[in-house]
């Protein structure tokens, strides 16, 4: 069972990766959850990693975050540096060669990984962190902040996968399921 450090404890270098948009054509619920996240992680002394635009949800957690006194790590690859509008306001803006080592560092750079509603690319990203993590490649928490039942859908998949056996209950165990920001947050620190 996980214990939560108080935050007085707990070094304020911590380094939350978030996954999440970039799309341009969603609901701005979701670009409000990821500035409010962003603001909520420099608020607690933290820093920011994240994929490096700034569009969508994926500016809106940067520069949230920014403006709330916190640090930001941008990593994006070149190709999508256009198209994604690479962040250059960034306190570090790694421009990388492709995606696999886009992940690399994002997961080099984080102690802790937030997956917020997103389409394929952060659904690679979540799914390649949570097979490393049940392989025991990484010990790192990672977390779903999911307030509005967007992951339902996939949460009932995976209990799916278990039921038919193609994935075993502690994989599932691997996965922090959150409702709210702070509750996402205390489980980053969490020790599990």
């Amino acid at each position: 069972m996980g214990q939560t450090l108080p935050l007085s404890l707990y070094p304020e270098w911590v380094r939350i990766c978030v996954y999440c948009s970039a799309s341009e054509e969603i609901d701005d619920k979701y670009v409000e959850l990821a500035g409010a996240l962003g603001e909520a992680i420099a608020k607690r002394g933290w820093s920011l990693v994240w994929g490096g635009g700034q569009i969508s949800m994926m500016g809106a957690v940067s520069r949230a975050c920014r403006e709330a006194g916190g640090r930001t790590v941008g990593v994006i690859p070149k190709k999508l540096a256009d198209i994604e509008f690479a962040d250059h306001h960034a306190d570090e803006l790694h421009i990388v060669d492709d995606m696999r080592v886009r992940k690399a560092l994002m997961d080099d750079f984080s102690d802790a990984f937030i997956t917020l509603p997103g389409g394929a690319g952060t659904m690679e990203e979540f799914f390649e962190i949570w097979v490393g993590k049940t392989l025991g490649f990484s010990k790192k928490p990672l977390i779903i902040l999911d307030p509005t039942d967007f992951y339902g859908p996939l949460s009932r998949f995976l209990t799916h996968l278990e039921s038919e056996k193609f994935v075993k209950p502690h994989q599932l165990e691997a996965l922090i399921w959150t409702k709210t920001i702070d509750e996402a947050l205390d489980a980053c620190i969490k020790k599990i």
